[in-house]
């Protein structure tokens, strides 16, 4: 699905988890939800986001360069 690979801002990751930004951005600083720093803004692929809302391994090693 195209929109697994959405490409989420820290806001539009915290909405789809339902939690503050500042909790999203903890979890990609500390590693545990995966995301790239872009500048001095964090990216989120969709896909990767779901994945470790269910807990899955998959998210950390999903493949992508």
């Amino acid at each position: 699905m195209a929109e697994d690979h959405e490409v989420l801002t820290a806001d539009e990751a915290a909405a789809l988890l339902r939690v503050s930004s500042k909790t999203v951005l903890a979890l990609a600083r500390s590693g545990s939800l995966p995301g790239e720093k872009v500048g001095r803004a964090w990216r989120f692929v969709k896909s990767d986001v779901l994945a470790y809302v269910r807990g899955s391994d998959e998210a950390r090693g999903s493949g992508r360069e």
